[in-house]
């Protein structure tokens, strides 16, 4: 009954996630096309390096908040699936449990640097640190830990491992793989917006830079 539901929620997410004004302008667009296949392969390239603590709880770094970033909720979405199913094809995954890592793994980190981004914009200072420091680095180690967590509830849900199993050998990671995850995102977005804004979707220069 989990995967159902999950690859029910999968399919809706997909439904609503595709957009024709957002394929015309990447069919339209050369350089947006280079940025959404080229982060594809980088992400595809990342999640392969990873290490399993038991079959299916894998420890990868995600540099998802920065793909969002870059090119949109919408898009980050799509480059996110094309790259999972490139490592569910490379590392022999088993297919079953593809919509709950999709869930877990792309999709819920998405959204929470989406909205971290919304927020910070309507809420805080627009300001080149806030923009580096709370859409980028706090908002990277936000979505690797919601990652994580929901992760973990799928799979203690499912009965496969018991939750302090769970816990003490996936969890636990958490504490290691944050800081660097923030500092990935984080570095990511400094370089794009310093030498290739026109490249990074969420950043405006009249916004951050020109006000002030």
């Amino acid at each position: 009954m989990l995967f159902l539901f999950s690859f029910i929620a999968f399919a809706l997410i997909i439904y609503l996630s595709f957009d024709k004004a957002t394929l015309a302008l990447l069919l339209k667009q050369r350089q947006k096309q280079h940025l959404f296949f080229g982060y594809t392969a980088l992400l595809f390239f990342l999640w392969s390096i990873q290490a399993s603590v038991y079959p299916g709880l894998n420890v990868h770094f995600l540099w998802l908040t920065a793909c969002t970033l870059y090119l949109g909720p919408r898009l980050a979405l799509f480059s996110g699936l094309f790259a999972l199913i490139g490592n569910f094809i490379y590392l022999s995954e088993d297919w079953l449990w593809f919509a709950i890592h999709f869930i877990s793994g792309v999709f819920v980190p998405v959204m929470v640097s989406y909205l971290i981004y919304v927020l910070s914009y309507h809420k805080l200072p627009r300001h080149f640190f806030v923009y580096i420091f709370v859409c980028s680095f706090f908002a990277g180690a936000a979505a690797i830990g919601c990652k994580m967590l929901i992760l973990s509830g799928f799979y203690a849900i499912s009965g496969l491992y018991e939750w302090q199993v769970i816990f003490d050998n996936y969890l636990i990671l958490l504490v290691l793989l944050a800081f660097p995850e923030a500092m990935l995102n984080g570095m990511s977005m400094s370089i794009g917006i310093i030498y290739l804004p026109n490249w990074v979707r969420t950043f405006y220069d009249e916004e951050y830079l020109d006000k002030k």
